[in-house]
């Protein structure tokens, strides 16, 4: 029997999304379309949200190998979108090396609009090989958070960065708009390659070149939504102690000066025992108008917990997107 339907003319793995105002002034969404192995949802508009938001899932909860996602993303003029995941996306094993896991973002954000994604990290198998590219055109006046972040694997299963290959790009590109499409300007391009065949060059197995941490990830902001946030975490970065610095005061002394800081400053004091604790390593600095911050930890709730607090500390997220916006942070 012939389908009453029309064939989809979407490849597998295909999936769009176009956020704009809604006519009551919300932020809302025009279209949602997605094929499998890509999962999108979108739960009902309310009139206290301050952004659209829409889940990226996969069906089974991870990518086999050989899986290829092809997400775009148009974020129209004053709208504002949050992405998040419902748990980590698990790439597993693929069955040799030639067969690549793929996940592949384009992003266009126009005039004064903003896209948020702040996902849940990506947790390879171990034997996985993936490959991650998200490539995000704005405007001048647009404005873009986004963190992505991986992890060693199953660490209750053993693995420890067990996967033979995790490369990831992010690009961002400022155009000129509809009016001068071939102006765009290419003003970032962070790509990092996780490679278990750079023994052959390094000496070291990538398992001992992660120095014990079972997460890295990388927070990319820019525009005049992300100002106030970009400049709390360069801020920051400069006030960390630096390399030979030590505090020579005694216990007792030292307890007695850190009572009367401040209530900033005894949050720093916070922080900076906190990461110690979960062994954080962090950097920040300012390139062609993006603030971009390199994190790792020993494990990925202790990474969770500090770009969870950070985050929160500053509140520029829950303000302009809403607490939902947050909710793979915390």
């Amino acid at each position: 029997m012939q389908s009453p339907f029309p064939k989809s003319n979407s490849a597998s793995g295909e999936g769009r999304i176009v956020a704009k105002l809604l006519p009551n002034g919300l932020p809302g969404l025009e279209t949602v379309t997605y094929k499998y192995p890509l999962k999108l949802i979108s739960p009902s508009p309310t009139a206290e949200q301050k952004s659209a938001l829409v889940f990226l899932l996969s069906y089974g909860g991870g990518l086999v190998g050989g899986d290829s996602i092809q997400l775009a993303v148009e974020v129209s003029q004053n709208a504002r979108l949050s992405v998040v995941t419902q748990g980590h996306t698990k790439i597993l094993k693929s069955p040799s090396p030639d067969v690549i896991t793929r996940q592949n973002l384009s992003v266009r954000v126009a005039d004064d609009a903003g896209l948020c994604l702040l996902p849940d990290p990506v947790q390879p198998f171990a034997g996985s090989v993936y490959e991650q590219t998200q490539v995000f055109t704005v405007t001048a006046s647009a404005s873009l958070c986004l963190l992505d972040w991986v992890t060693q694997g199953r660490s209750a299963l053993g693995e420890d960065w067990s996967f033979v290959r995790w490369k990831g790009r992010n690009e961002v590109w400022l155009t000129g708009g509809e009016a001068a499409p071939a102006e765009d300007r290419l003003l970032l391009r962070d790509t990092v390659v996780l490679d278990e065949g750079s023994r052959d060059l390094t000496g070291k197995g990538l398992h001992a070149s992660m120095h014990g941490h079972g997460l890295f990830g990388t927070l990319i902001l820019r525009g005049k939504q992300m100002t106030r946030l970009g400049e709390f975490f360069l801020s920051e970065f400069s006030s960390l102690p630096r390399l030979g610095a030590r505090d020579f005061r005694s216990a007792e002394v030292r307890e007695k000066e850190d009572s009367n800081k401040s209530a900033e400053e005894q949050w720093r004091l916070s922080r900076l025992h906190a990461e110690k604790q979960h062994g954080i390593l962090w950097s920040a600095a300012s390139i062609r108008g993006c603030v971009v911050v390199k994190f790792g930890a020993k494990t990925v709730e202790g990474g969770r917990l500090w770009i969870g607090d950070m985050l929160s500390r500053e509140g520029s997220i829950s303000e302009l997107y809403g607490d939902q916006a947050m909710m793979c942070v915390r």
